[in-house]
């Protein structure tokens, strides 16, 4: 059987996916250890390397948004309700009854419909949750100087923040499992590594 094999991720793709997936598990684990979950290096170097982190994924991300409105990858990202439903059924029933993938990816398509809803809601919900909380709880000590230390709360700050964490932590979750479904195991992370896709 033949394989159709095209060039999907280009290099700054992969290195921006790797480099952002690197730094989110090290948020992830640092910051559960300063809400107090375990104890692995220290809540102060928990809290460098955390904030270390994010100020490091706001710029890769600066960098990133730049790249892809100055390449129109951004257009990768439009949401559509086109085929929505035929890849609800197919994640729901058919990928357990070997059923074909109704969406094939192209280089002008990457995503499916679900993908497109997945990263519209992460970045319009998730992320201002988590950087709006994140950038709260780090200026703390400004917050008289800001005149906000009436209204906000540090406990519901925190609250907020690690309710973020925990929704990032289930998209991920979600994220490792989806690449487990390609007609191999492994096909979806062979792709991120080398940019090419084949499928059968």
């Amino acid at each position: 059987m033949s394989a159709n094999r095209i060039y999907l991720y280009k290099r700054y793709e992969r290195f921006w996916h790797w480099s952002q997936a690197l730094l989110i598990i090290t948020m992830l684990v640092t910051g559960f250890e300063v809400h107090g979950t375990y104890t692995l290096f220290g809540f102060g170097k928990a809290v460098y390397y955390h904030t270390f982190c994010a100020w490091t994924l706001l710029v890769l991300w600066a960098f990133t948004i730049f790249w892809q409105f100055t390449t129109d990858e951004w257009k990768q990202y439009i949401p559509t309700l086109k085929k929505v439903d035929a890849m609800v059924r197919y994640y729901a029933f058919g990928i357990f009854r070997n059923a074909p993938n109704p969406f094939h990816k192209t280089a002008e398509k990457k995503h499916n419909p679900l993908q497109r809803l997945a990263y519209l809601a992460l970045l319009s919900i998730l992320s201002p949750v988590i950087w709006g909380s994140g950038l709260f709880y780090l200026f703390y000590s400004s917050w008289a100087a800001l005149g906000i230390d009436g209204y906000l709360s540090l406990e519901a700050v925190a609250l907020v923040h690690t309710a973020g964490a925990f929704m990032m932590l289930v998209f991920f979750i979600a994220h490792v499992y989806l690449t487990t479904t390609g007609h191999t195991p492994t096909a979806h992370i062979k792709t991120m590594i080398t940019g090419w896709e084949e499928e059968e």
